[in-house]
């Protein structure tokens, strides 16, 4: 069957538009040969420098006929009604039939298209694909034309089984040419098929498959590190990036000035990325930075690429000094005296300054450190750690290089000669920033991590600004994450609603949110009337919290709204929680079935008692048990829902009661307590094992035994059974929310 071809060939186009471009070009057009009736057998799209190209095999050379129905408006509908089906149609009244239906007589219009030549179609598709093509910015290149395009837009290149297929585009006549590299080569190429013109490209120095950019790339650099005894430190970022620049990647080795090595990597790696698009390499010996680095030419010289590395090492000197500069003059002062400029730094309008966050977030680390579940931490370092955990904001390298704020922290920290556990709480206490990233382990920066992301989540759920389906500006799902991985890695045991009532208190210093009087005593007011009264009087209260950790926090009662907020975290946390562990291949429904208990928000013993509870589901006794409780559940639900009230209390077996009967009984008396017991010790295997023995007294009770009995006594007796089965699973998960 024929092929289609079509190449957009332009001046350069962004690095980060690349991929996404070349996916719009074809989702744009497989939906518009799809609504057309086309089907083929293959596809490929690339995204390129220069060029977006697409590759369609398998397409019929005719499209075929097409008989459509249309329902209309009912005959006796309003005028207005049907001009509008007749202009959608395209027919007049005369040619519509009308149909009798359940609601009434209706117009129908039966339209039949004869199927056209593919590139006729074609010709009509491409330049409404491009007429719609959602680039994220976009330019007008002639005066007066409305078409808009990434950048000026130089020829169109569409073939269809060897031959052009006409149209026009922004004054641009489609035809069979393209050219090569910018430089490289010269003159239009001309091709018929996607294998001429891949192939033809190649010879004109154009990789045209970003990812075999991407492998060329990567292999040079290693080949050219080892020759040097180095080896390259990963960045698929910038892999990605690169591979967008060069249409035919040449690597080339520079060397970095000896002046510039004592400033951290950290800054020399960022400056050299960010700034320059270089890779760093290092020696595999010792792991550190070497004085080389990789960057990627999109050109062949005669001098081997001496002239360019030479050029481009003079451009990164004086980057290097640019980052030297703000090296030197951020130590000249201490990270505690730019606390206080972090006054300046608005967080969030109604969460306050980065200062009075800081503030926050040090008593909050310091009241979890006096916690139980974090082992022994000592308080003073904790808090000292957070006091100037985000000075390194006010510093000149952080605000040239936002994405090194705590490293720099750390680097800072040393200077001023702090703890080594300090400055490494201060570099770590953002992790960990995605999934791949590692979780603090050191015991101070553990806690302070987990406080900075409990702050975020517990303020921003206080204002109200919660993460939509679409939108997270706050990133509180990556935060929620963080809190889920550090306790689970960690194995802290804590349960939520504990420790979230302290950052919620906090939070609510600050935003002054109240519904009603917060403090008792002789010292009454309205927080609407008297805002700073409530905020001094919260603010002691927090003092207290502060000093004596839970011990104040779970004496008191907790207010409406205090608690509204902690229960939007708590559920925002489960459904993270559930991302999390479905990644790991645990089951979703599970993780409901034991949240719904309502007690269980111990995020350790949660996941261990859904780990075992997926492991007995998969056996058979578990999938019958299962089959065995839906089955009563179903009953007691049906009979519950006519007497109008539950049944909960003890069944009373007869001595004549049918063995299975007894049989049920007996096992649920030996098990209940067992396994409320088990539960409680976390014991959960040994729960699990003794639900499996429940399975075949289950099985031969429904089997032998008639629930609505006759008799109202014995029917009622056999209902307070299965009520005290259903509550006796429920020990260990609400196995209604179980799926199977």
């Amino acid at each position: 069957m024929p092929d289609f071809l079509l190449e957009l060939f332009s001046e350069e186009i962004p690095a980060r538009m690349q991929a996404q471009a070349a996916k719009e070009l074809e989702r744009l057009t497989v939906g518009m040969l799809t609504d057309r009736g086309f089907l083929f057998e293959g596809i490929k799209a690339f995204g390129g420098p220069r060029r977006l190209t697409l590759a369609i095999s398998g397409l019929p050379a005719e499209q075929k006929d097409v008989r459509e129905e249309l329902k209309g408006p009912r005959t006796d509908a309003p005028q207005a009604a049907l001009d509008g089906f007749l202009k959608k149609t395209g027919l007049t009244k005369d040619q519509l039939k009308v149909e009798t239906t359940p609601k009434g007589e209706v117009y129908m219009a039966v339209i039949e298209r004869k199927g056209r030549a593919t590139p006729l179609v074609l010709a009509e598709i491409i330049p409404e694909v491009m007429a719609k093509f959602p680039w994220p910015k976009s330019m007008r290149w002639k005066a007066g034309a409305p078409v808009r395009w990434v950048r000026p837009l130089h020829s169109i290149l569409c073939t269809f089984d060897g031959e052009v297929v006409p149209f026009e585009f922004a004054g641009i006549k489609s035809g069979n040419s393209t050219r090569g590299h910018r430089f490289l080569s010269s003159g239009p190429i001309e091709v018929r098929r996607f294998e001429d013109y891949e192939a033809a490209l190649k010879k004109a120095h154009v990789v045209l498959d970003a990812a075999e950019r991407a492998e060329i790339i990567s292999h040079e650099i290693k080949q050219k590190a080892f020759a040097l005894g180095l080896e390259p430190i990963e960045d698929i970022g910038l892999l990605a990036e690169v591979s967008g620049l060069a249409e035919w990647p040449v690597v080339l080795i520079g060397t970095i000035q000896d002046e510039f090595m004592d400033v951290p990597a950290e800054i020399l790696q960022t400056s050299m990325r960010t700034h320059q698009k270089y890779f760093s390499l290092r020696d595999p010996k010792t792991g550190k930075m070497a004085s080389r680095f990789a960057l990627v030419a999109n050109m062949v010289t005669k001098d081997g690429g001496k002239e360019i590395v030479a050029g481009n090492e003079r451009v990164l000197r004086a980057r290097l000094s640019d980052a030297k500069f703000f090296w030197d003059e951020d130590r000249k002062k201490t990270l505690d005296s730019r606390v206080e400029k972090l006054k300046d730094i608005v967080f969030h309008t109604s969460l306050g300054t980065q200062h009075q966050r800081v503030e926050r977030i040090r008593d909050l680390a310091g009241a979890l450190a006096r916690a139980k579940g974090f082992g022994s931490i000592d308080v003073e370092l904790v808090r000292c750690a957070a006091t100037i955990s985000k000075a390194d904001l006010t510093t000149g390298v952080v605000g040239e290089f936002p994405e090194l704020q705590g490293v720099m922290g750390y680097y800072y920290a040393l200077n001023d000669h702090r703890e080594p556990i300090v400055a490494e709480a201060i570099r770590d206490h953002y992790k960990p920033l995605g999934p791949s990233d590692v979780v603090p382990r050191a015991p101070t920066s553990l806690l302070l991590a987990l406080a900075d992301k409990l702050d975020a989540l517990v303020s921003f759920f206080a204002i109200d600004e919660r993460p939509t389906g679409s939108s997270d500006p706050f990133a509180l799902r990556r935060a929620a994450l963080g809190v889920i991985r550090i306790i689970l890695e960690s194995g802290i045991r804590v349960e939520l609603q504990s420790i979230l009532r302290i950052p919620t208190l906090f939070a609510l210093v600050h935003v002054n949110v109240a519904q009603q009087k917060l403090i008792k005593g002789s010292d009454e007011f309205d927080v609407y009337k008297e805002p700073h009264k409530a905020s001094a009087a919260l603010m002691e209260l927090a003092r207290q919290a502060t000093l004596l950790g839970e011990k104040v926090q779970n004496k008191r009662p907790l207010e409406t709204h205090e608690l509204a907020i902690i229960n939007g975290v708590v559920s925002f946390l489960a459904d993270r929680l559930k991302v999390a562990l479905k990644e790991k291949g645990v089951r979703h429904d599970l993780i409901d079935a034991v949240f719904s208990l309502g007690h269980e928000d111990d995020l350790v013993r949660l996941v261990a008692r859904v780990e075992a509870l997926q492991a007995f589901l998969k056996t058979d006794d578990g999938t019958n048990l299962l089959a065995g409780y839906k089955r009563a559940a179903n009953i007691l639900k049906a009979e519950e829902k006519k007497e109008k009230e539950p049944f909960g209390t003890l069944p009373w077996i007869s001595e004549t009661a049918p063995t299975e009967e007894r049989n049920l009984a007996n096992a649920l008396e030996n098990a209940e307590g067992k396994i409320r017991t088990f539960v409680s010790e976390e014991k959960f295997t040994e729960a699990m094992m003794l639900m499996a023995s429940l399975r075949s007294p289950v099985d031969t009770f429904f089997d032998k035994v008639k629930v609505n009995d006759d008799d109202p006594k014995v029917r009622k007796n056999r209902l307070e059974l299965l009520s005290r089965l259903r509550s006796t699973l429920h020990a260990v998960a609400d196995f209604s929310k179980i799926e199977g």
